[in-house]
C-alpha cells in the first residue's frame, strides 16, 4: 500500500488520517483496474484533460498497451494544443493513439447550440466509436467519467449510457480529487491541468456556434495562456469577450499595461469590446442560466 506519513507535528491524528485516506484511494484504484480486467480490450476517450489521462495510464498498465486504443475526436471546437497534447501523451505511454474526425459542425442542430448541445456531440463520437471498436474487436469504449460529474448539467453522460460505454472512474468512486493524487503520484504532467472543454461551451446556448467564433475563442485564450494566466476562459457574447480569470489573477490582468496588452490582442482577433468578469474563473458559468425545467425538455 502506498502511504504517506506526515510530519511529527501533526500528530498521530494526523497520519492515521493520511493512511486511511490513503487506503480508500488505493481501493478505489483496485477496483477501477479490476473494471478493467473485466473489458479485456479497450478504446479510451481521450481528450488530454486530467479525467481521461489517468485512465489511459491506468488501462495501459493493467491491459497493456496493445489491448489499448487512446481515440481523440478532432473538430473545429478542440482546440490544437489539446490535439497535440493528447498525441505526445499517448506517445509517452506507448500507446496506439488514433484521431476520428467527429464533423459536428456539419450538423445544424449542433451549429443551433441547443442546452444538449453536448450530447449531439457524444453521439455523433460515440457513433463513429461503435464501428471503430467493432473493427478493431474491442470490447468497450471506456471515457474518464468521475463520481463528481453528476453534480453538474452534462448531457453527455446521457449519450454515453445510449452506447453503453463504460467509466471506470466513475464506476470506482473515483472524485476529482483523487484522479488529480494519482495522477501525481504516476507523474503525469496533467496532475494539476485546470479543466479545458471543448471550445463550443464558450458560446452561451441557442447562439449560432461558427468556425470563426471558436477561432477567436482559441487565439484569444491561447494569448492569455501564453501571458500566464493557465486557468481561463473567453466567453464569446457576440462581439463582447467576457475574460474569466483566477480571482488572483484578476489584479495582474488590470494592471494597465496588461490590460492594454490583452485589450490589443483581443480586438485584433475581432471582439469590440473586452471585460473581465470580476467574479473570476469557473468551469461551465453558462449553465448558470439554465433552469431546472430547460434541462429537462432539452435533454
Amino acid at each position: 500500500m502506498y502511504l504517506r506519513v506526515k510530519e511529527p507535528s501533526f500528530g498521530a491524528h494526523g497520519v492515521e488520517t493520511e493512511r486511511m485516506s490513503d487506503a480508500s484511494l488505493d481501493s478505489k484504484l483496485e477496483n477501477m483496474k479490476t473494471i478493467l480486467r473485466s473489458l479485456e480490450r479497450v478504446a479510451v476517450a481521450f481528450s488530454a484533460g486530467v479525467d481521461s489521462t489517468l485512465l489511459l495510464k491506468v488501462a495501459v498498465e493493467t491491459l497493456g498497451p496493445e489491448n489499448v486504443v487512446a481515440v481523440t475526436g478532432r473538430s473545429d471546437s478542440l482546440a490544437s494544443s489539446e490535439l497535440r497534447q493528447a498525441e505526445e501523451l499517448a506517445a509517452s505511454m506507448g500507446v496506439e493513439h488514433v484521431v476520428v474526425e467527429t464533423d459536428e459542425m456539419e450538423d445544424p442542430n449542433y451549429r443551433a447550440n441547443p442546452a444538449n448541445r453536448c450530447y449531439l456531440c457524444r453521439t455523433r463520437l460515440y457513433s463513429l466509436l461503435d464501428s471503430f471498436i467493432a473493427e478493431r474487436r474491442l470490447r468497450a469504449v471506456v471515457n474518464g467519467t468521475n463520481a463528481d460529474d453528476s453534480n453538474d448539467y452534462r448531457p453527455g453522460m446521457q449519450a454515453a449510457k445510449e452506447h453503453s460505454v463504460r467509466a471506470p472512474c466513475a464506476e470506482a468512486g473515483m472524485t476529482k480529487q483523487d484522479l488529480r493524487t494519482l495522477s501525481k503520484r504516476f507523474g503525469l504532467p496533467t496532475f494539476d491541468k485546470p479543466a479545458s472543454p471543448c471550445l463550443a461551451s464558450r458560446i452561451p446556448y441557442h447562439e449560432e456556434i461558427t468556425s470563426k467564433k471558436l477561432d477567436q475563442i482559441e487565439r484569444s485564450e491561447a494569448f492569455l495562456q501564453a501571458l500566464g494566466f493557465r486557468a481561463c476562459r473567453v466567453r464569446h457574447h457576440h462581439n463582447l469577450a467576457r475574460i474569466e480569470l483566477l480571482p488572483e489573477d484578476i489584479d495582474r490582468a488590470m494592471q494597465p499595461e496588461m490590460r492594454a496588452k490583452i485589450d490589443a490582442a483581443l480586438r485584433e482577433y475581432g471582439y469590440a469590446y473586452v471585460s473581465i468578469d470580476l467574479r473570476g474563473f469557473r468551469s461551465g458559468s453558462l449553465n448558470e442560466v439554465i433552469t431546472l425545467g430547460n434541462r429537462q425538455q432539452t435533454s
